[in-house]
This record gives structure tokens, C-alpha cells and sequence, in this order.
């Protein structure tokens, strides 16, 4: 009987094994096809489900929020504030009014084509309202667009899953009881956005305190306390009805965008986690979709999903952007960007687990509709931005990274250096450059290249300087390599 039971644990781990391998790979073949790999995972896991009988939506679910819990985390300290604040208002207005107007359109498109009741058909545009940034990135990623656009598309993306879990768990309250009060169902959406953006920046301050005071024994452990405060941040706020999505993006642009100790090791850390993350979680939802059950909606699914690309998806983004500084070029990009991800389908199992009549047939046509959107519009959007002239080709970035690996505890540390446009070092030598003491400029990357600085070693704008210093004196370097405006050079 042991042997039985340690034999299945082991084709169970040797199956993950085989998943993850197979999961990298179809990355790199879906970066050469222009596709976002989540269509690969999720195709495996279709083909995994003529072999493996799985229908446990609530562990999909768990599954699903922890994973987005890690890609959001992940996402948000990729972000550069610096980059968002100039376009908050847009992208509020994308992830609020835009994913309002898309659901309202959707849904009566829904209901006409799938035959539900108007609250179903509601509920159907809310789960498919909102945009995935995993999946919009890893097709525009390595294209130079137009930097706005990709700001808007970032802070949009991050910003607007709150937006369809509340919609969606209002149109399932209605449909369960339909006397429930609606004024009360609004004003609890402005304690869930409100609460979760305190939170968000509360924790993420304590975040970042708690980083670069605490002396741990392993640098190691610096990313898993990152984490942590990730799935902590989201805990606290879903325990008080605040918007548990929103409070870990804002906590994570907060912590992506301060001066961390062993910024590169939680950097790559949650960048490996949450591809991991990412590719289990799609094959898991492609495990719960029965291929067979999607050949009865074909027809319904294309049409919601054509529907949802050119129409409501467009009207979204020109009324919830009007009169804010986009043209129409900018305006149709931003239309196509609004693949669908791992959200939608995320969403489409709590109906599920409600007990909603549809539920099963919901779920399947959101399936659908996110297969197709990320076919379709994935093909298409790279392409798109070459034809309207908001792409610069290929984009350059540093193939290089530095990091001091400490075995215990450690006193110092490197930091990461960019050398920005009106910085006070630039056509300076290294000996002009004013530095703390204890402190050494270990490498300097100009291009593709590593140079070995020297005393004479002259600075040039957009280089990048790997700095040795003290962990206390990581403001004072920063503060050496400040602009002319007074902003830091990281």
C-alpha cells in the first residue's frame, strides 16, 4: 500500500517537473511566434485534461488568487512611478469607467447571444471587463513603443482587476438576491478601492522598513520576506472588505520604486516565482475546461469574442479616455492591447462555486473568449504598432547584472547606478565624483560593454555604475549622482 501511494506522489511531482520544463520552453517558442505564452498553457493543459479528470474549482480559484497575488507583486515593482504619475489620470479612468462601459456592452451582447438573463449577461461582462498585464507585456515587452502608451497600458492593467471582482461579486449578489440594496453594493466599492490603496501604501512603506533594518542571516531570505508582506498585504485587506488587488499592486510600486537592500536578488527572485506561478496556474485553468463542452459554444464564443475586440473593448477606451491627450492612432493601440488573461478566467469560477445556473456555460465562453483574445490581438498588436508608427523596433536593454552575494550577514552592499540625462557626474572623472567613505565603483556598463573603472575613468550620460558601499550610506551615493533637478541618478 506505501508503495502504491509513494509511487503516485512521485508521478506527481515528476509530472510538475515535466510541466515547468515544458512551460520555459513554450516561452521562448511563443516569443518567436509574437504570441503570449499563456496560449501554450493553457493548451497543454486542455491536452492534460483527456488524460487527468480535474473539476476542483475551488482550488483553481486559491491557486489563481495566490498567482496573481505573486504576478501583481511582480509586475507593480517593475513599474516605474516615475514613468505612472504622468499618466494616473488615464489609466484610473481606463480601469474604472473603461472596464464600467465594456461590462454594460458586453453584457447585453451576452445576454442576446447566449440566451441568460440580463444580470447573467451582466456577470459576463464584468468577468471578461478587465485587461492581463502578463499577457500584454509579454507581447509588446521587447518593442520600443511609445512610452505613455505603455505607462497607461502598465497602470491600467494593474489597476483594473479590482474594478471587474467587484462588478462581478455585485451581479452575482444581485442574482442570488435580487431585493439586495444597490446603493449599498455602490458605496462598498469606494471602501474597497479606498481602503486598499491606504493599505496598499501603509504596507508597502512597511515593507520597505522592514528590508533595510533587519539584519538577516542569508540574503535569501530577503525575497521571501518581500513576498510575505505581498500575501499579507493581500490578507489583511480582503479580511476588511477592501480591494486585496489594488493594495498589493500600490504596496509593490511603493517597494519597486525605493532604495532596497538586495534590490536585484527580490527583483529576480519574484521574477522567476511568478513565471512559475504563471505557467502552473494556466495549465491548472486549462485542466478545468472540458475541450469537448468548447465545441458547443464555438459560434457564440467567436462572435462575444469579436464583439468584445472592435466593439466594446474601443468604446471603452475612447469614452473613458476623452479630451486626455491621446490621438487616434494612440487610441486604437490602446484598443488592441486589451488581451485577456489569467483574471477573466480566474473570476469565471466564482460563479462556479455560487451555485449560478450558467455557471458551467459562463465559464467555458469566458474560456473561450480569453483563448481567442490572446491569439488574435496577440498576433496582431506588434504588427499594428510598426503599421500606426508607435514602434522604435527592438529594445535595448542592459544584458548585464551586479550583486554583492553575502553568505551571512553583511554590512554592504552593491548598488545600481544610472547615470540619467543632466545628472552632476556626467563628463566628470571618478576622482571629481564626491563618494562616502568605504565606498568603490566596481564596474561601469556603456552599452553592451563592462568597463573596469579607473581614477580617469570619465562618466557618461546612460551609463550604469555598480557601487560598494556601506548599507548606511546607500541616500549619500544616491545623493552623489542626483540631477541638476535634484532627482536620484537610480
Amino acid at each position: 500500500m506505501f508503495t502504491i501511494i509513494n509511487n503516485s506522489i512521485n508521478n506527481t511531482i515528476l509530472l510538475v517537473a515535466i510541466l515547468l520544463i515544458v512551460g520555459v520552453l513554450t516561452t521562448k517558442f511563443s516569443a518567436r511566434l509574437g504570441l503570449p505564452s499563456l496560449v501554450f498553457y493553457i493548451i497543454v493543459g486542455m491536452i492534460l485534461s483527456n488524460f487527468i479528470y480535474f473539476d476542483n474549482a475551488s482550488l483553481t480559484q486559491l491557486f489563481g488568487i495566490l498567482a496573481l497575488i505573486v504576478i501583481l507583486f511582480e509586475g507593480g515593482m517593475q513599474s516605474s512611478w516615475k514613468d505612472l504619475k504622468t499618466v494616473i489620470k488615464p489609466s484610473i479612468s481606463l480601469a474604472t469607467i473603461g472596464v464600467l462601459f465594456t461590462t454594460l456592452i458586453i453584457g447585453i451582447c451576452a445576454k442576446m447571444i447566449l440566451d441568460v438573463s440580463w444580470l447573467e449577461g451582466m456577470l459576463f461582462g464584468a468577468i471578461v471587463g478587465s485587461t492581463d498585464a502578463a499577457a500584454v507585456f509579454a507581447v509588446i515587452g521587447t518593442k520600443n513603443i511609445k512610452r505613455r502608451l505603455v505607462s497607461t497600458l502598465e497602470a491600467e492593467s494593474g489597476t483594473n482587476d479590482p474594478m471587474a471582482v467587484f462588478l462581478t461579486i455585485a451581479f452575482i449578489t444581485l442574482i442570488q438576491n435580487p431585493d439586495s440594496n444597490i446603493l449599498s453594493i455602490s458605496l462598498s466599492f469606494f471602501w474597497q478601492m479606498g481602503f486598499g490603496l491606504i493599505t496598499g501604501l501603509l504596507m508597502g512603506k512597511l515593507t520597505v522598513w522592514s528590508i533595510n533594518k533587519i539584519n538577516l542571516d542569508s540574503s535569501g531570505l530577503y525575497p521571501i520576506l518581500a513576498l510575505a508582506f505581498a500575501i499579507s498585504t493581500y490578507s489583511f485587506t480582503s479580511l476588511f472588505n477592501g480591494s486585496g488587488f489594488l493594495a498589493v499592486y500600490t504596496m509593490a510600486l511603493l517597494v519597486g520604486n525605493a532604495d532596497l537592500t538586495f534590490r536585484h536578488s527580490i527583483f529576480r527572485f519574484n521574477e522567476g516565482f511568478a513565471w512559475m506561478m504563471q505557467i502552473l496556474m494556466f495549465i491548472l485553468l486549462g485542466l478545468l475546461v472540458f475541450p469537448s463542452q468548447l465545441s458547443e459554444i464555438f459560434w457564440q464564443g467567436v462572435l462575444l469574442s469579436l464583439m468584445l475586440m472592435l466593439i466594446a473593448r474601443p468604446i471603452g477606451v475612447f469614452l473613458s479616455t476623452f479630451k486626455m491627450g491621446f490621438t487616434l492612432k494612440d487610441k486604437i493601440f490602446i484598443s488592441s492591447a486589451g488581451l485577456k488573461g489569467a483574471v477573466p478566467i480566474v473570476l469565471a469560477t466564482y460563479p462556479m462555486l455560487a451555485g449560478i445556473e450558467n455557471s458551467q456555460l459562463i465559464f467555458n465562453v469566458v474560456f473561450f473568449v480569453v483563448l481567442t483574445s490572446a491569439l488574435i490581438q496577440g498576433i496582431s498588436i506588434s504588427p499594428l504598432a510598426s503599421i500606426l508608427g508607435l514602434s522604435g523596433g527592438e529594445k535595448l536593454t542592459s544584458p548585464h547584472s551586479l550583486e554583492l552575494v553575502s553568505m551571512g550577514q553583511s554590512s554592504s552592499e552593491i548598488i545600481e547606478i544610472q547615470v540619467k540625462e543632466n545628472s552632476v557626474v556626467i563628463n566628470k572623472t571618478l576622482l571629481e565624483i564626491k563618494l562616502p567613505k568605504h565606498t568603490l565603483i566596481t564596474a561601469i556598463i556603456r552599452a553592451d560593454q563592462v568597463l573596469t573603472p579607473t581614477g580617469n575613468t570619465e562618466i557618461l550620460e546612460g551609463d550604469i555604475l555598480y557601487v560598494l558601499a556601506p548599507k548606511s550610506k546607500r541616500k549619500q551615493v544616491n545623493h552623489a549622482f542626483m540631477t541638476k533637478q535634484g532627482e536620484k541618478g537610480v
